[in-house]
């Protein structure tokens, strides 16, 4: 009887036997589209006209993950990919590289900072994994350059939420943190105070400093608890949103709009939705 683990594929096999061709299909694709017998709307697009869409696309990558529908994340993850390949394809245009160097710079750095994959270092868990990888990008990446300061390399784009998180966990890589979670409670107790004295008063311009010393100290929490700031929000409102809508349904089967009902009947409504 053959042994099952013989089938298995290499880390070095594709997993599927045509992938190459399809990728040299879709990078022919694009080069077709970017020609003078291609689109003129395609050759039209610039850099930061692909960067904004990018930005949607990875925004709809994570809402597919979220779901449950495989074909529709399939579906994002091409449109992801698409963008990326057009975005290579302006570069080569203007001479400055293609999707080869693009391919050889990442695989090159993935390998440089898995050395316990692909080099004789030893770690003992994910923790090691992190703190190697830090190590890494400090001295091999940051040799000859200037000491990085705690914002660089981080996206203008990026949303304020995730650069939040982003930014105080670099903080933490250098000493600069809490101890604990419970910490970092007292600290939200604390902006809270702040923000309710800021509220008794009518200090207009103290509450909104307090809500956003708030939110950021939630952002905190968040690392702490090792969750994403901007996951956890998008799926709190996607639990909102998906409440609100079902209070909608009962209100129409009344005959009803939430503007037209009381805070006290749609109150009722919502608890039994949560409650479902």
């Amino acid at each position: 009887m053959k042994d099952r683990r013989q089938e298995r594929k290499t880390p070095l096999q594709p997993s599927v036997p045509h992938a190459e061709k399809r990728f040299r299909q879709l990078l022919d694709l694009v080069v077709r589209l970017r020609s003078p017998a291609g689109c003129p709307w395609d050759r039209s697009q610039g850099k930061a006209d692909i960067g904004r869409y990018l930005i949607e696309e990875a925004y709809e990558v994570l809402e597919a993950l979220e779901g449950s529908s495989p074909s529709e994340l399939c579906e994002e993850l091409g449109d992801l990919l698409f963008h990326i390949l057009f975005l290579a394809r302006i570069a080569e245009e203007a001479g400055e590289f293609d999707i080869e160097a693009v391919l050889v710079a990442i695989t090159e750095k993935m390998v440089r900072r898995h050395p316990h994959v692909f080099g004789d270092t030893r770690i003992a868990n994910t923790e090691q994994v992190r703190r190697n990888w830090e190590r890494i990008k400090r001295e091999v990446e940051q040799k000859g350059k200037e000491e990085p300061k705690l914002t660089d390399g981080i996206p203008r784009s990026l949303s304020t939420l995730a650069k939040a998180q982003r930014i105080t966990a670099r903080a933490s890589a250098v000493g600069f943190d809490w101890d604990s979670a419970g910490e970092v409670l007292k600290k939200l107790e604390e902006e809270i105070s702040e923000f309710r004295s800021a509220l008794e008063t009518g200090d207009g311009a103290g509450m909104k400093e307090e809500a956003g010393d708030l939110l950021f100290t939630l952002v905190n929490l968040c690392r702490f608890a090792g969750a994403d700031a901007e996951a956890v929000l998008r799926s709190s409102l996607g639990k909102f949103t998906k409440r609100f809508a079902q209070m909608e349904r009962v209100l129409a089967g009344r005959g009803k709009t939430p503007k037209k009902s009381s805070l006290a009947e749609m109150d009722e409504i919502w608890n039994k939705v949560k409650k479902k």
